[in-house]
């Protein structure tokens, strides 16, 4: 494992060694929770000002809390409800630079102040979505929004 804070690079470069570091975990396993586990373990580690990241796997009508580092999470939220659950109910990531301004914002963590959510398609299927909050506004930018992505996509293949 690499020490994020020793690394000197672009912000795209940084990306492209955590891609390197989650190939390596996810690449002869098969398991869908111990992959996500550490998935969400690798980003909490490598990125900075965020205070949750987890993901939320698709169920019948909406989503359940799945492997996730932060404090205890909503369990169940439903399709097309709060940011997770739009961003699920719509297939496509949401990047909210200050969750109180997105209607049905649904408030698991007071201290959260913006959020960007991921969803994780395989075959466009929807497996579920990563999450990820900040307790700063507007902490997410295009470049987070474009390796978020591409990390899903790469995990995707692993489940």
């Amino acid at each position: 494992m690499f020490d994020v804070e020793l690394f000197r690079g672009s912000k795209e470069e940084k990306y492209q060694l955590l891609f390197k570091q989650l190939a390596a975990l996810v690449e002869d396993e098969t398991n869908m929770i111990a992959n996500l586990s550490n998935a969400s373990a690798l980003l909490n580690h490598f990125l900075e000002d965020v205070n949750w990241v987890g993901f939320y796997l698709a169920e019948d009508d909406g989503l359940v809390l799945g492997p996730f580092q932060g404090l205890p999470a909503c369990i169940r939220i439903p399709f097309g409800k709060g940011v997770c659950g739009t961003s699920a109910a719509e297939r496509r990531t949401l990047r909210v630079e200050d969750v109180h301004q997105f209607p049905g914002h649904i408030a698991c963590d007071a201290a959260s102040q913006s959020e960007i959510v991921v969803p994780v398609l395989k075959g466009g299927n929807l497996i579920g979505v990563l999450d990820i909050d900040s307790p700063i506004k507007n902490r997410f930018d295009e470049t987070d929004q474009k390796m978020l992505e591409e990390f899903t996509e790469i995990l995707a293949k692993h489940l």
